[in-house]
């Protein structure tokens, strides 16, 4: 038997024991998507290099070692701190799991609802039938599928019609235990008239470990979600992140997507745009060492007078590896969409690597779509000029690279997090003298 299959069957038969301790198994909707996701996952294992959109991308690493659920463990109060936003309620998730005593939600409005899913399953599971799964599908792709079947816990935040959430919103997903199997399910329903703000961080304490989290995102009328997700794992931790979002007409949805941390990562963003909704997606991936870092989106232009902007700035030093690969597709009924794309790509080392492929697909004639991609390295003059400058040349380069990277940091509104992830951007240069 072949590494990927012997993997795909060594969860396959830890799942016989798994499945009865998960949340809604009374509910047959749920029992039903848990049976797609988990036949779709038992047919071909983890994503390979032979799939088009993982082609950039191997998982066989996954296959060395079978990661496994793991009870919420103790956790370093002042270590968490470190990374939770003072001016924001906060949802903690430990190993995959809503601990409510280290969450902080006092003073929420009456208009906003923060619950466990695994509360809400066993409370009142038919809040979810027909929401769960109705952004993405298991036959997205087989990590979607694991997902699907796996997920134990994770959070169910509702903002009401024409209610706006008061204070931005963090969830922390936290990993405490190597070798651990982290799967959460997160539903976000924002409905018409509403906003909100949410910002995912990603942080773990323990050394290797797997997070497969997916982010469902249901947008009313005239609805407002900014998003902010920081993956700061930990330097040998494995990570999958999606975010899926449903437009409705008029909606508005922002993306700031922000890959520093782990040794393998791959983050999708995909949207279904309505009449008339905008969308944007803003990124930074920056990765050292053997780092391998994948940003996957997708905006589909499916009714006529919607906006797309999409930019994405990759920073890659050493060994590391970056992949970029960004599509937009428009619908036949779809006229009058509007989408620009860029990526901008800076190489620090002569073994550094980026893949980059933009992709309009467009099936109306009556639209204004552009693309852009540059790959390149500090020119040298620039450099020499900051030594003219009685600046030293490693300084000079990690100013130039700090200039780069901190353009998409400075679209980041919220003051607090954006001090975050400076001193994440700052840690991650090869000298500290900016």
């Amino acid at each position: 038997m072949i590494a990927a299959e012997q993997s795909a069957y060594s969860y396959l038969s830890a799942y016989q024991d798994l499945a009865p301790s998960l949340p809604g198994v009374d509910q047959p909707w749920l029992q039903q998507l848990r049976a797609e996701g988990l036949a779709a996952f038992a047919e071909r294992g983890f994503p390979n290099i032979r799939e088009e959109e993982w082609r950039y991308t191997n998982l066989s690493a996954l296959n060395k070692t079978v990661f496994a659920p793991v009870a919420e463990q103790g956790i370093d109060a002042a270590w968490l701190q470190s990374y939770r936003l003072e001016d924001a309620y906060s949802v903690v998730l430990v190993n995959g799991r809503y601990v409510a005593g280290l969450s902080a939600l006092s003073g929420l409005n009456d208009g906003v609802s923060v619950r466990s899913l695994a509360e809400v399953l066993a409370q009142n599971p038919a809040a979810l039938a027909g929401k769960l799964g109705q952004a993405v599908a298991s036959s997205e792709h087989n990590l979607v599928a694991f997902n699907t079947a796996w997920f134990a816990d994770g959070v169910v935040i509702e903002v009401a019609a024409k209610q706006q959430l008061d204070k931005p919103l963090q969830i922390l997903h936290v990993v405490t235990e190597a070798n651990a199997l982290v799967v959460s399910r997160n539903l976000f329903l924002v409905n018409d008239q509403a906003e909100a703000e949410i910002i995912e961080t990603y942080v773990g304490s323990a050394d290797s470990y797997f997070t497969v989290s997916v982010n469902e995102c249901l947008l009313g009328r005239n609805a407002g979600l900014t998003f902010y997700k920081a993956q700061l794992e930990a330097a040998k931790a494995q990570h999958f992140g999606g975010t899926y979002v449903k437009q409705a007409p008029d909606s508005r949805f922002a993306h700031h997507n922000f890959a520093l941390g782990s040794l393998l990562a791959r983050s999708d963003i995909h949207s279904d745009l309505d009449k008339a909704s905008a969308c944007t997606l803003n990124g930074l991936f920056v990765a050292s060492g053997r780092q391998h870092l994948d940003n996957h989106t997708r905006i589909n232009h499916l009714q006529p007078y919607a906006i797309s902007r999409e930019f994405y700035k990759g920073v890659l030093d050493k060994k590391a590896r970056g992949v970029f690969q960004g599509r937009v597709v428009v619908a036949e009924g779809a006229q009058h969409t509007d989408s620009e794309m860029n990526n901008r790509n800076l190489l620090l080392s002569a073994d550094a690597e980026v893949d980059t492929k933009p992709q309009l697909e467009i099936y109306n004639d009556d639209v204004k779509c552009s693309h852009g991609v540059t790959v390149g390295q500090l020119e040298e003059k620039s450099v020499f000029y900051l030594q003219s400058r009685g600046v030293d040349a490693e300084t000079a380069r990690n100013i130039l690279t700090f200039a780069f990277a901190n353009e998409m940091a400075d679209k980041v509104e919220n003051a607090e997090l954006k001090g975050l992830l400076l001193q994440e951007l700052l840690a991650r240069f090869p000298a500290m003298n900016l």
